[in-house]
């Protein structure tokens, strides 16, 4: 595994990823009832702050689950030069991310099939359609 060999540059993308929940009417009134008080902006607002005190209440646990599981806390990407680097090593990597994980587009479903032997994502993993069915069976 060569975790630390692979670029973690950003590329120009979302950084969010959409989400649907549903709520009780009575939350929902709260929810807007703050918002006309002028407490937030709008819904939205309230859900993000919300879910930052939660994490913030839970953030030890959180820390040492992170660093007990060996996963990268925030953005990783797999670039095609990065896969191509542990094919010549004869090399695997087990991905194990807790925010936003990559695989560039340009990065075709043979290579990732034979470098990328697991991958573990707590939050969003962006690759090609191609790439995620080739490592559908890898991907928990």
């Amino acid at each position: 595994m060569v975790r630390s060999q692979v670029s973690e540059t950003r590329r120009k993308e979302s950084e969010s990823e959409k989400i649907t929940i549903n709520l009780g009417f009575v939350d929902l009134g709260h929810i807007d009832l703050l918002v006309a008080e002028g407490f937030y902006s709008n819904r939205t607002d309230f859900i993000r702050t919300a879910i930052r005190n939660q994490v913030h209440t839970h953030g030890e646990v959180l820390k040492n689950s992170v660093a007990r599981r060996s996963m990268v806390l925030g953005l990783q990407r797999f670039t095609r030069q990065d896969l191509e680097k542990l094919l010549a090593a004869g090399e695997q990597l087990h991905i194990h991310v807790l925010g936003l994980a990559t695989i560039d587009d340009d990065v075709p479903a043979q290579l990732a099939r034979r470098t990328i032997a697991s991958v573990v994502v707590l939050g969003a993993l962006r690759a090609s359609p191609e790439v995620k069915a080739a490592l559908a069976e890898r991907i928990r």
